[in-house]
């Protein structure tokens, strides 16, 4: 994921390459706000910026906290508040408050925090950086804190009764697809404006072609095998849809031996039986089975492969948000 999704590693760059980074996050929200809490905007001291913490001119104010920020090196807690008729002057929809914790990265926000967290997001491991905007204290917590993997489940960022906000940093959404079909088409283009990372996997070379699938990342390994390699994590998405069991069985049986959080097939209520019935003589549990969504996406009715293709992401998303 590149841009906005990568506000720490660009607020590290920024800092080491002397331009004087300052670090926004918003901590806390009510009412109607466009970002929620955990979203941030990185500023630099020439001023330049990538994120957002409105989306409207709060972004204005921030980037002049930040100069100040940069000049004495210390944190401030900004609190922006508007009624109905004021709302859209400050990117909100229907009015709010926001809170948003400003931090020079170097003096507020040590380098070396700052630098575990960007390793730790390169390595996929979920973490939180809490910061005490009271007390100015910060450190990195991972699952192993009952507090922080209830926030890493929900993927949701907040501040606690204890004064401490916890910013969740949980590893990039990815979505692996099992055949270079139509549907796949569509499936990965929204795939990647839904926040996922997609990766093609098809051993025909005719059929996942980049003349298809211009721009993306394409496996022609076997299932199986390009799998192995992609180490599908609990923040993964496989879908299958060859109609082929030479190419599906595998990568369903690979899958099973992953976290991967949704695993869906393409295939008729038929097909399907049919498919149970081979995995059920290879030794699958029902557990295991019962991991499957198939026929594959939510029932809206689609027919053509755009359609289709909004079912299944339809579908992984709501394994992901309501599990």
């Amino acid at each position: 994921m590149t841009g906005h999704d990568d506000i720490p590693e660009t607020a590290l760059d920024w800092h080491r390459a002397g331009r004087g980074a300052v670090l926004a996050t918003v901590i806390e929200t009510w009412g109607s706000a466009p970002r929620p809490a955990g979203s941030q905007l990185v500023v630099a001291g020439d001023g330049a910026m990538m994120g957002s913490v409105s989306g409207g001119c709060v972004e204005g104010a921030v980037i002049a906290e930040a100069a100040a920020a940069r000049a004495d090196g210390r944190s401030r807690l900004m609190t922006f508040g508007v009624s109905d008729d004021e709302a859209f002057a400050v990117g909100l929809a229907c009015g709010g408050t926001i809170r948003v914790l400003v931090e020079p990265i170097g003096t507020a926000l040590p380098e070396a925090l700052l630098a575990d967290l960007v390793a730790a997001r390169a390595a996929r491991r979920p973490i939180a950086l809490l910061v005490h905007p009271e007390s100015g204290a910060h450190r990195l917590a991972g699952p192993e804190e009952a507090r922080v993997a209830t926030r890493l489940r929900a993927d949701r960022s907040g501040l606690e009764e204890d004064g401490w906000f916890i910013g969740i940093h949980n590893p990039p959404l990815r979505m692996v697809v099992v055949g270079a079909v139509h549907i796949a088409q569509p499936l990965l283009a929204m795939a990647r404006i839904a926040g996922f990372e997609p990766t093609l996997i098809d051993p025909r070379s005719a059929f996942g072609s980049a003349a298809r699938f211009p721009g993306e990342t394409i496996l022609e390994d076997w299932p199986d095998e390009a799998l192995a390699r992609l180490e599908p994590d609990a923040r993964t998405a496989v879908v299958t849809l060859t109609h082929d069991p030479k190419l599906d069985d595998p990568a369903i049986l690979a899958t099973f031996a992953t976290p991967a959080f949704y695993l869906g097939c393409l295939g008729s209520p038929r097909t399907h039986a049919r498919r149970l019935d081979r995995l059920r003589e290879a030794g699958v549990s029902e557990d295991q089975i019962a991991r499957i969504h198939a026929p594959v996406g939510l029932d809206i009715g689609a027919r053509s492969p755009a359609e289709i293709a909004v079912s299944i992401l339809a579908q992984i998303t709501e394994r992901l948000r309501r599990g």
